[in-house]
């Protein structure tokens, strides 16, 4: 098979300076790779002047069907991935993560962007600020799409989950993309690449693939371009320190490898629930991928009191895990990826045994239905430390695959002083009922880790796993994990946007953000808006209405009703002594329901249903004899389908002064 690179919309074959691929479990060839010849700077021309500009035309929404189309076609046609990635060392079970995880990322990012996102170009950051006494300067946040290519260099362990979970939030964010899978899985890469193709869902340009290196693409990305990484530290160091990138200021992500630890908590013994969870964590952490996952376990840390019980737990766990061929069902772990890697692996132990005792592991296990000559087959290792507080190589040097060290700590505070010494890990894991020691090591460790995972009886059938990156979740972690962040829903997307500050009068803002913001010019309805289809509602459209007076048999009324009888409302002395009322008021939600009364138009017509409030707060107290008025203005639309949308209204009430008293959104669902 020739993994061929996709370049400005046409296949281009490797050269002869492509490399052999060779299955992980027979060792034979399977694939050729690289071409020393890929004339990147057509690639990237052509991502800019056809993918960006018809990316960026798109909405949101529009980008977010896009997501799932391809998701659907992906999910139709994964069969042929899977059987693909056994050459790999993938068994089935770890392919599910890979690919199934991969589409089931696009899938999310698809919801998301339809849920969180306007239908719209630019999206909004926080609230509005305001810059001057009476409002007329005001300060918003906004998210534009660059007008760049953002360079997408992924590692050999997930060649499918790790393209899509970059290029999902890359091409919801409106951005095209070049794809650099690792060399020594990219045929799977490329299978899965050229579904995408076929599914038809982007425009030409979105995505380009590179089979081998990068040649001078790093020399060639500009200030809008964005490179995001994932691999060993390392390599991030050597790319991110490319002079070309530091001149330039371009964005560089890294999401590296780390010594990820997990911890039993001091309240966890054998024979307990936590207990069988920690060792089923730990050891399907050692043995999914063969332990090739940025994401594993490398350190254990157990109470001195448990820690012996642990260890036979694992091992005996261990020894029960089937190692071989990953196509046949009965196996549980595959190979790693090549012979190289496994080399790469067991050296990288034999510096680790320097500060550690291995208390399982099998020079030459039995292999099922394949030759453990010509496949990168190895044992799961367990090593023990006994004094980690004088063995910096084990919080220093991973070896990434099946190899996991376990250790002893005094207390939490000794416990989470280890998981620090990591130098900053993708995610930590704390098995525990006990609430207070996970806000402990939560206090103590958080800002070295991306992600606290804690698990325990309650949790524990409907928990991902240690290992598992969720698009809804970040994805990253400091110091040696790289410092980035990936996935995370919407914040994912905008890593591939622009933020930038927009300053002006109400008018401008309202303009920019086609969001009504309060204090620009109003448009007086001609016709009622409940009579008006979504469709027809412009931004800023204004209906006014009332006065109502409030009375004292209306606030006793709505109490007596209700069941509401507190004192503010229906004791006149108690209410005077208390700093926010002049005396008896009227219920907040009374005023509710009396402006709903002002406004709304009580005939069938395009506004299907009242889906909710948000931002509710009360300005000033309103007591009998008062007025209210209200004014409802659309503040912004939302098409959800082909027969509805979503109108957020800017509700205002105010008294006989044109003092506020109230306000909110409320959302509305209406007809197209």
């Amino acid at each position: 098979m020739n993994v061929d690179s996709y370049i400005a919309g046409h296949w281009q074959a490797p050269d002869d300076s492509a490399v052999v691929l060779r299955s992980a479990v027979t060792g034979q060839a399977v694939a050729r790779a690289g071409n020393a010849t890929l004339d990147t700077q057509a690639m990237l021309d052509y991502a800019r002047t056809n993918g960006g500009p018809a990316l960026r035309e798109m909405t949101f929404h529009d980008r977010a069907r896009a997501l799932k189309k391809m998701a659907t076609y992906l999910n139709d046609h994964k069969h042929s991935l899977t059987e693909l990635a056994f050459n790999t060392g993938a068994t089935r079970a770890d392919s599910a993560i890979d690919i199934d995880g991969g589409i089931g990322t696009v899938f999310v990012f698809a919801s998301k962007g339809r849920r969180e996102l306007p239908d719209d170009t630019l999206c909004s950051d926080g609230e509005i600020e305001q810059l001057s006494r009476n409002g007329s300067f005001l300060g918003h946040h906004i998210y534009t799409s660059k007008p760049g290519v953002a360079v997408h260099i992924n590692a050999y362990n997930f060649p499918v989950w790790g393209m899509l979970e970059k290029l999902a939030p890359t091409l919801l964010a409106g951005m095209p993309a070049i794809i650099k899978p690792a060399t020594s899985t990219c045929y799977v890469t490329m299978a899965c690449f050229k579904l995408m193709l076929q599914s038809e869902a982007f425009p030409a340009g979105s995505f380009q693939l590179i089979a081998g290196s990068t040649g001078k693409l790093l020399n060639q990305v500009g200030y809008h371009d964005v490179i995001s990484f994932t691999g060993s530290a390392s390599t991030a160091t050597l790319l991110k320190s490319t002079p070309h990138l530091l001149q330039h200021s371009i964005p560089f992500t890294a999401e590296q490898d780390s010594l990820n630890a997990s911890v039993l908590g001091p309240d966890v013994v054998a024979g307990s629930a936590e207990f069988d969870l920690a060792v089923d964590e730990i050891c399907t952490e050692m043995t999914t991928k063969a332990g090739q996952k940025c994401t594993a376990i490398r350190r254990i840390l157990a109470p001195q009191s448990s820690i012996d019980d642990l260890t036979d737990a694992i091992k005996e766990q261990l020894a029960s895990t089937r190692i071989g061929d990953p196509a046949l069902e009965t196996t549980r772990m595959g190979a790693l990826v090549s012979t190289a890697q496994r080399d790469d692996v067991q050296q990288t132990t034999r510096q680790l045994l320097t500060r550690a005792t291995a208390v399982y592991s099998d020079a030459k296990p039995e292999i099922n239905g394949a030759d453990i000559e010509t496949g990168a087959f190895m044992s799961p290792v367990l090593l023990r430390c006994n004094d980690p507080d004088n063995a910096d190589e084990i919080h220093s040097i991973e070896a990434f695959g099946p190899v996991s060290t376990i250790m002893p700590y005094r207390d939490i505070t000794h416990a989470s002083e280890l998981l620090n010494r990591g130098g900053g890990s993708l995610v930590a894991s704390v098995i525990t009922q006990d609430t207070n020691t996970a806000r402990q090591i939560t206090l103590a460790s958080a800002a070295s880790h991306g992600r606290l995972y804690f698990n325990n009886r309650h949790s524990m059938k409907e928990s991902t796993g240690h290992g598992s990156p969720l698009p809804h979740m970040v994805h990253g972690g400091p110091g040696r994990a790289g410092g980035g962040e990936e996935l995370g829903g919407v914040r994912g997307v905008k890593h591939y946007m622009q933020r930038t500050a927009i300053q002006g009068h109400p008018d401008i803002i309202t303009a920019v953000t086609s969001q009504y913001v309060a204090g620009a010019a109003e448009i007086e309805t001609d016709t009622h808006p409940f009579r008006k289809r979504f469709s027809q509602l412009a931004i800023g459209e204004t209906l006014h209405a009332g006065p109502r007076q409030i009375t004292l048999d209306d606030i006793e009324h709505f109490a007596h009703f209700t069941g509401d009888t507190f004192y503010a409302h229906m004791d006149e002395d108690a209410a005077r002594a208390n700093p926010f009322f002049p005396g008896r008021v009227a219920h907040g939600y009374l005023l509710l329901s009396f402006a709903a009364g002002l406004f709304v138009d009580p005939d069938p017509g395009p506004v299907l249903a009242n889906t909710g409030l948000e931002g509710l707060s009360f300005q000033k107290p309103v007591s009998a004899g008062d007025s209210i008025s209200v004014s409802l203005i659309v503040k912004r639309k939302t098409k959800r389908n082909d027969d509805y949308g979503e109108v957020r209204w800017h509700v205002r009430l105010h008294n006989q002064n044109d003092e506020q008293v109230a306000s909110y959104e409320l959302h509305t669902m209406n007809q197209l």
